[in-house]
C-alpha cells in the first residue's frame, strides 16, 4: 500500500458538491483517511474565469501510479469534464500530488506533481494535512515549501453560504 496525496478542484456548477462526488468516487477504490478544509482560490493561468474550490486528501492505495491516474481521469470524465483550454474552467480536476516517496517522469504523469511547490491552492491545504511531509525531489518539507513560495495566488478558507 502506498500513501498518496491528491489535489481536487472545481470552478463550475456546484463546486463543493462536485468535489464531494469526486471524493466519494475515489473512496470506492482508495482508503481516504484525511481531507483538508475547502479553500476558495484565485484562478492561475487563465484569470478570466470563476474562482476555484480546492482541497487536498491523503489516502492509501494498492493501485499503481498509472492505474491511479486512470482512475482519476475516469472520474473526471464520468462527472462530465471535457477537455478545454489548459488551466481553464473545469467541473472537476483530480491531480496526483505525491505517491509515497516515488519520483516518476512519464509523458502522461509526473510524480511529485511538477508545479506543487508553486501553487498556493495546493500548498495551503497540503500544509493543513501534512506540514512535515517531505518532498522527495526538492528535499524540503511542505511547510518550508510554503514559506519559500512567498506571495502566490489568493487562497482563503471557504465559507458555505445560503443560496
Amino acid at each position: 500500500m502506498a500513501t498518496i496525496y491528491l489535489g481536487l478542484g472545481s470552478n463550475l456548477g456546484n463546486r463543493a458538491l462536485n468535489i464531494y462526488h469526486a471524493l466519494r468516487r475515489l473512496g470506492s477504490r482508495i482508503r481516504i483517511d484525511q481531507i483538508s478544509s475547502l479553500y476558495e482560490t484565485e484562478p492561475v493561468g487563465v484569470a478570466d474565469q470563476p474562482w476555484f474550490l480546492n482541497l487536498v486528501c491523503r489516502g492509501e492505495t494498492d493501485l499503481a501510479p498509472e492505474a491511479l491516474l486512470d482512475l482519476a481521469k475516469g472520474i473526471e470524465r464520468e462527472m462530465g469534464r471535457q477537455e478545454g483550454v489548459r488551466f481553464g474552467p473545469r467541473l472537476v480536476d483530480i491531480d496526483i500530488l505525491l505517491y509515497g516517496d516515488l519520483i516518476l517522469a512519464l509523458p502522461q504523469l509526473e510524480i511529485p506533481h511538477p508545479r506543487l511547490h508553486e501553487r498556493g491552492f495546493v500548498l495551503v491545504p497540503l500544509c493543513e494535512v501534512a506540514p512535515s511531509l517531505f518532498h522527495p525531489v526538492l528535499k524540503r518539507d511542505v511547510a518550508r515549501l510554503r514559506e519559500a513560495a512567498g506571495s502566490l495566488e489568493e487562497v482563503r478558507p471557504y465559507r458555505f453560504r445560503d443560496s
